[in-house]
């Protein structure tokens, strides 16, 4: 299949980013891709709770993805949203990072809820909790496809690994990874994870990231990594985006997840340990 990853630069406007997501989705789609991949919170990047709260919706209701599943069943294409930051209905009032898989009829065939909470303190200036505005999910997804199964995750989930293996396990082919990583950890980070989840499962890796600055009416202004990658299961890199706004485009073909799986067929090998 022919993946397009659309490497965006999000503001705290849903309205601002579905426009900006739609034109790069007719351009993925003109280039010849079959599936398109959006990358994390792409409706609203902001530090603001007074704003999210403001703007963000719940999924039945949510402008973002009602009008992208009408995309993709216009355009007959594949897509994975990264994530969508979406109202519940938790006592506490906190959202959903939550990722969902179209099929090109528009049909939601997956959705998955990040498990993994960004809290953590990059530099003095840096720090994030991101468990004070959106609760964790639970569960590990699966997503079948034509093109083949898809492991889902979220962003600060690459580092953790038993995640990934127990995907892959699962039968997974394909690990998404849509991510706004932080410009300082990405810089340091961001290749050599994707890289080793790719090494360790055998799978491919694809990975839609925010880049740049991003405007922000409420709170302080976030930066993020970008460079947008798609993996190979042998650990190669086979596309990097670099840090623009814009489509890539890259010829996945699954034969070599199995490819690599024959070769070192470390899924197959875990042992039980006692310890330490």
């Amino acid at each position: 299949m022919r993946v397009a990853l659309l490497q965006m630069t999000s503001s705290d406007s849903p309205k601002d980013n579905l426009a900006q997501a739609s034109k790069m989705l007719r351009e993925a789609k003109s280039r010849g891709a079959d599936f398109a991949f959006l990358p994390e919170v792409m409706n609203c990047l902001s530090t603001s709770r007074k704003q999210q709260s403001d703007v963000l919706q719940h999924e039945g209701e949510d402008d973002t993805l009602l009008s992208l599943q009408k995309l993709s069943s216009e355009l007959s294409i594949w897509l994975l949203i990264g994530s969508l930051g979406l109202k519940t209905d938790d006592p506490d009032a906190r959202f959903a990072n939550r990722s969902f898989v179209i099929s090109d009829t528009g049909e939601i065939v997956a959705r998955y809820d990040k498990i993994h909470m960004f809290d953590v303190d990059v530099t003095p200036e840096e720090t994030y909790r991101e468990s004070d505005g959106y609760r964790p999910g639970e569960e590990a997804v699966v997503a079948e496809t034509p093109f083949g199964k898809i492991g889902m995750t979220v962003c600060y989930d690459v580092r953790f690994a038993k995640l990934q293996r127990a995907l892959a396990q699962a039968g997974a082919e394909i690990l998404t990874v849509p991510a706004a990583f932080s410009h300082v950890t990405g810089a340091a980070h961001w290749e050599v994870l994707l890289r080793a989840r790719a090494i360790e499962t055998g799978c491919f890796v694809i990975a839609p990231a925010q880049t740049g600055v991003h405007s922000s009416s409420r709170g302080h202004s976030r930066r993020t990594h970008g460079h947008s990658m798609v993996v190979s299961p042998w650990g190669e890199i086979l596309a990097d985006a670099g840090v623009s706004v814009g489509v890539t485009l890259v010829d996945v073909d699954l034969s070599l997840v199995h490819k690599a799986r024959r070769q070192v067929p470390s899924l197959q090998h875990d042992r039980e340990f006692s310890g330490p």
